[in-house]
């Protein structure tokens, strides 16, 4: 009788390693779960399945896995990451539907329970029919969300189940990312339809208490997201109306978490308007409600928000503790217990809400500095961020006396309006603009007036 077959020892993934860089094997974990729920996917990513993949033991990711990973490392394919070929793969088809999975590619979740390999699949179907459910693409990929399917005929004529609060949910997730990608100002009036819908569904009929908790949560959410879209474009006074209506739902809701996010937005928004004080209160109103949830993330986050405000009222000591209690806790690293929401906050936004302090404050040459730290730390694959990055890092090397380097960093943000539309950003170059006029002898100077000129009228 011929021996059994021995598998060959398994290689370890170095450039898999290597990409992971100086976060732990929990902390990558959290990384990946996050960037799954940016683009709508969900995987049961751990420690045990990132030592599982650098161990060589997992030679080819599942697709879902696949698209995660590919959306974190922009430009990269799967041999890049240290993959084997999908079809080298052995045993791939061998499996029939509901057998225990044997396949290196599936992940932990799916290895453990026979038959979920096949939940899992649904579940990305799905997420792909409701992607084009909830967001339909225009000339810009810029449409919004529609929580699609007929009106209710009257009050009480509605139920509401798993499918809608996923919904709901899509469509806050779908609406962050396209915000990330491409700005606030193509998205605004085309978000009104989807927020409607979802508070049309807190009072259809719910058969289990989880669900309306999630619709709750979800409307809450959705709000804050058109209320930002509305921040970021200029419309301060109807950002106000949605940040009130999705605090009002976390009262409604109990939901701590959701309070918290809500604060957090009314004081970033408070300070671009202008109210030092009440931003001051509302951080520490969201550094309250937030306590009790156990992320040292949020209230890394809620601590800047409160330095900005102090910063405006110009407590220069008050802001700069603020700052120091921001980055001690930051250092804590990022954990399971960091609300979804918080993806966008890495080190590179860390680094430029600081810029932003030192920068009212009228220290230009800390602001510069952490400016441009923002804007090297930050994945390019994110435009919005690398154009106010690099507006924030323009408009600091104009008040610190650099022209020509100011004039150069304002024609780089320029180049990303291509892609990007936000009145925040439009406004700072413009601010910057106005600063170097004085300049504009200087041929650096003089190009990017006449470039910024040129991309003002084309708006």
């Amino acid at each position: 009788m011929a021996p059994p077959h021995q598998s060959p020892s398994p290689r370890p993934n170095v450039k898999f390693r290597q990409l992971r860089g100086q976060l732990s094997p929990g902390e990558f974990a959290a990384a990946v779960r996050r960037a799954a729920r940016e683009i709508g996917e969900h995987v049961s990513c751990d420690a045990r399945y990132v030592g599982r993949v650098e161990s060589g033991e997992i030679r080819c990711p599942n697709y879902a896995y696949e698209r995660v990973f590919r959306h974190m490392f922009p430009g990269r394919e799967p041999a890049d990451m240290g993959f084997a070929p999908r079809e080298s793969v052995r045993g791939r088809g061998a499996r029939k539907k509901g057998s225990a999975p044997s396949d290196p590619t599936e992940s932990p979740a799916e290895s453990r329970t026979p038959g979920t390999a096949e939940r899992s699949t649904e579940s990305n179907e799905e997420s792909d029919v409701l992607r084009r459910a909830f967001m339909t693409s225009g000339p810009a990929a810029l449409a919004a969300a529609s929580l699609g399917g007929p009106a209710p005929a009257g009050p009480g004529h509605r139920r509401a189940g798993e499918a809608e609060a996923r919904a709901v949910e899509q469509a806050v997730r779908r609406i962050r990312l396209l915000d990330d990608r491409h700005g606030a100002d193509g998205l605004y009036r085309r978000a009104a339809r989807p927020l409607q819908a979802a508070y049309d569904l807190l009072d259809a009929e719910t058969r289990r208490r989880s669900v309306a908790d999630r619709l709750h949560r979800g409307a809450g959410e959705l709000a804050i997201s058109v209320g930002w879209l509305a921040h970021d474009s200029g419309r301060f006074t109807d950002a106000r109306s949605h940040y009130a209506e999705a605090l009002a739902t976390a009262r409604v809701a109990g939901d701590a978490g959701l309070e918290a996010h809500a604060f957090c937005n009314m004081s970033f928004l408070a300070r671009d308007a202008g109210r030092p004080r009440e931003a001051v209160r509302a951080a520490q109103a969201a550094q309250q409600a937030g306590r009790a949830l156990g992320s040292h993330r949020l209230m890394s986050l809620l601590a800047l928000r409160e330095a900005g405000g102090l910063a405006g009222m110009g407590d220069r000591a008050a802001a700069e503790e603020a700052l120091l209690r921001a980055r001690t806790l930051f250092a804590h690293g990022a954990d399971e217990d960091d609300p979804e929401w918080m993806s966008f906050f890495g080190e590179a936004e860390l680094e430029f809400l600081e810029a932003q302090c030192w920068s009212v404050l009228g220290d230009w040459r800390r602001a510069v500095e952490h400016a441009r730290c923002a804007v090297a730390l930050q994945d390019p694959h994110f435009a919005r961020n690398i154009a106010l990055y690099t507006s924030q890092l323009a408009g600091d090397l104009a008040r610190s006396g650099a022209p020509d380097a100011a004039a150069a960093a304002g024609e780089r943000a320029l180049g990303h309006l291509d892609q990007v539309r936000s009145a925040r950003i439009s406004s700072m170059l413009a601010t910057t603009g106005r600063m170097l006029r004085r300049h504009a002898a200087d041929p650096a100077v003089a190009s990017f007036l006449t470039r910024h000129e040129t991309t003002a009228r084309a708006v």
